[in-house]
């Protein structure tokens, strides 16, 4: 019989050797709340220590997904609830530190929870099912044993809504080959089983109709015996067989990727269709981004979400994030009016300001 528990809108089990953590709000598609973050990265901890878990697995409720990320419209609401009483910009739209956010708090939980899971002293076992997005690649990516499905659809959507990749994404997405990270993290694309393996953010596919029987039988032997009798192939990524991406991809700013791309379009439509995406986005996002992604590769875990804080804190006081998720999650107009509205009018000054640390806002981990 099993040990569960319920804390929030996380349910946490052991069955016989294995600590199950399932994200149960099915209805917000179990986007990641403070609270939620807390109850797993305590439930880790206490895991960590148990010698009766040998290894831990996470999971969403419902049949749409994992989890669709950090919950945005509730920093949204916070956010222009400040602005409406006069704080949180200056006049042109830069960084201001007139209000402390209680979102701030919510990433440096979140970001300890990924840094923990990725240095997880036990197998971690992560069912990238269905929607996979933002925090959610944050609760599962980082783990050692990352499995997807024919359902997967996973990403890093975050220039969408005026933000860039946070959870340690960049990490991950730097370490991808040939400029597939970058296409990946500045388009935001949704992503199948077989790209997802190919970035490197997933480690074997197993069809979903499986995943009740792989638990079952993960509850009494090891993941890594487990796996290799259960998973399959996924078929042909699309993203290997795009030589284009690399070339594009390679130039050192985002106008130099995008006049590639365009020079691209007429032997590969997939690129024009990558332009056309990129000039949808936040160039202000497009540019941090690009800048991110650089400064991740070769860096550690911590170095890069230490930046994600950063980042965090700093664009969450700028009118693109605000504007971003107005159109995209509360308004749904899908029609954002970015500020600037061209790559040629982003001020380099302005992308520098946002990678530097607000005084009295750092991420320091445990052991530091």
């Amino acid at each position: 019989m099993g040990r569960e528990t319920y804390t929030g809108d996380v349910a946490f089990e052991v069955r016989g050797h294995l600590g199950i953590i399932t994200l149960n709000r099915p209805k917000a598609l179990n986007a990641l709340t403070k609270l939620m973050c807390e109850s797993v990265l305590i439930q880790l901890q206490d895991w960590a220590d148990d010698d009766d878990v040998a290894q831990v697995l996470v999971r969403g409720a419902g049949d749409r997904g994992l989890c669709a990320g950090g919950d945005v419209v509730g920093i949204y609401r916070e956010i222009t609830s400040d602005i409406d009483d006069g704080g949180g910009l200056f006049p042109d739209g830069t960084p201001g530190f007139q209000a402390e956010y209680e979102s701030e708090e919510f990433w440096r939980v979140e970001y300890r929870m990924n840094q923990l899971i990725a240095r997880y002293p036990k197998p971690y076992i992560a069912l990238m099912d269905g929607v996979v997005l933002g925090g959610g690649i944050g609760i599962s990516a980082h783990g050692s044993h990352r499995i997807v499905t024919e359902r997967t659809k996973a990403g890093m959507p975050e220039t969408t809504i005026g933000f860039t990749p946070d959870v340690g994404g960049a990490h991950l997405l730097s370490a991808a080959p040939l400029g597939t990270g970058l296409h990946a993290g500045m388009t935001g694309a949704h992503l199948g089983a077989a790209d997802v393996l190919h970035l490197g953010m997933a480690d074997a596919y197993l069809e979903s109709a499986q995943l009740e029987s792989f638990i079952a039988e993960v509850t009494r032997r090891p993941v890594d015996e487990v796996l290799p009798e259960m998973r399959s192939a996924p078929g042909a990524s699309a993203l290997a067989e795009s030589a284009w991406i690399a070339e594009a991809y390679s130039a050192d700013t985002v106008e130099e990727i995008l006049s590639r791309l365009d020079a691209l379009a007429a032997e590969h439509p997939e690129a024009g269709e990558a332009a056309s995406t990129l000039r949808s986005k936040s160039p202000t996002s497009l540019k941090v981004t690009l800048r991110s992604l650089r400064e991740a590769q070769g860096q550690s875990l911590e170095d890069v979400l230490r930046r994600d804080y950063t980042l965090g804190v700093n664009i969450m006081r700028s009118r693109d994030f605000r504007e971003g998720i107005r159109a995209q999650l509360v308004d749904k107009d899908r029609s954002p009016k970015w500020t600037p509205a061209t790559l040629e009018e982003v001020d380099d000054a302005v992308v520098a300001r946002l990678f530097t640390p607000a005084p009295g806002k750092t991420l320091t981990f445990d052991e530091e």
